[in-house]
């Protein structure tokens, strides 16, 4: 793979070298700076000149920095006449500002798809997109991958005779279907109302959890208010135990920390999509890797193969 070349902005390097690992490359270096008027700058440290250049950079917190340190780095990357430049953007924070569902709101999901584009991004690899149109946003291709293989194979591992895959709303019941039959398990999902992006209202669960083994699916964790009110509901049908699963696990302000609390909580599994918070670690908590997924998709992206027969969300078989 001599033609390619990865960079990694400041968000998550520890996975840009995991990915580099998996695909036998080095990881290229990338310089941050910062102007005295707190302007940034990037500078890649490696030729890009008619390269298969690969930006990881994952949205998270602080997002806003890490969307201009991004945007400068497509920048950098097609002024050093790059052959083409693939965002890998593990999370998409953005995707959450997806609909019109307020009067003059703004559509950041969009807004920040065209941003990347009039960077220089002429291709974008994502993961568990929040929503499946925000694909649609973008004015390039997207190659959209999820982690439903990884987390599957690790609750394999299971008796999974008396399983229910639950999702907390409606939205996210298709994907947790997919993880269903994956697992070959049951489904059900809450029926959920949403007053503000902190508060959740679930006045039900719809689907058969009494005396089930229940798996709480969701595309992310941040506050976890929406996990802690599905297992309010969840206990009150009277599951035989209770995991739950995320492909991002953001943890913000303390939720790993309230739902490791959580008695019946057995297991928190998530990806490292993100850093995840190492403050409120917890025996509960079990991260697996995405990078092997990542690794092989910019390969197949890289060599013009398909990305979509390997990631495939139905089951093998």
């Amino acid at each position: 793979m001599r033609d390619i070349a990865v960079f990694s902005g400041s968000a998550h390097p520890e996975l840009a070298e995991e990915v580099c690992a998996q695909l036998g490359v080095p990881l290229s270096p990338t310089r941050v700076s910062r102007f005295a008027n707190d302007c940034l700058e990037v500078q890649l440290l490696a030729n890009c000149r008619e390269r298969d250049v690969f930006l990881v950079q994952p949205l998270v917190k602080p997002v806003q920095e890490h969307l201009v340190e991004l945007l400068l780095m497509c920048d950098a990357a097609r002024g050093a006449s790059a052959g083409r430049i693939t965002v890998v953007m593990p999370h998409y924070s953005y995707a959450r500002s997806d609909k019109k569902d307020a009067p003059r709101i703004s559509l950041g999901g969009r807004l920040v798809a065209d941003l990347l584009v009039a960077a220089g991004a002429s291709r974008v690899l994502a993961m568990t997109l929040h929503s499946p149109q925000v694909h649609g946003f973008f004015s390039v291709p997207v190659d959209h991958l999820h982690a439903l293989r990884e987390l599957a194979a690790h609750f394999g591992q299971y008796d999974l005779s008396r399983v229910t895959v639950v999702s907390p709303d409606l939205g996210n019941a298709k994907e947790a279907a997919a993880f269903a039959r994956m697992l070959g398990a049951q489904v059900a999902a809450g029926a959920k109302q949403r007053y503000a992006d902190d508060r959740v209202s679930i006045s039900s669960v719809i689907g058969d959890v009494a005396g089930r083994d229940v798996i709480v699916l969701d595309d992310e964790i941040a506050k976890g208010s929406t996990v802690l009110e599905l297992l309010d509901r969840l206990r009150e049908a009277g599951p035989r135990s209770i995991r739950v699963a995320c492909t991002h696990g953001l943890f913000a302000a303390g939720a790993l920390g309230r739902l490791s609390e959580q008695p019946d909580v057995l297991e928190i599994v998530c990806t490292n999509t993100v850093p995840v918070p190492v403050d409120d670690h917890t025996d509960k908590l079990r991260i697996l890797s995405i990078a092997p997924a990542l690794a092989e998709a910019v390969r197949r992206i890289h060599n013009g193969e398909s990305v979509s027969a390997l990631f495939d969300a139905r089951p093998a078989g």
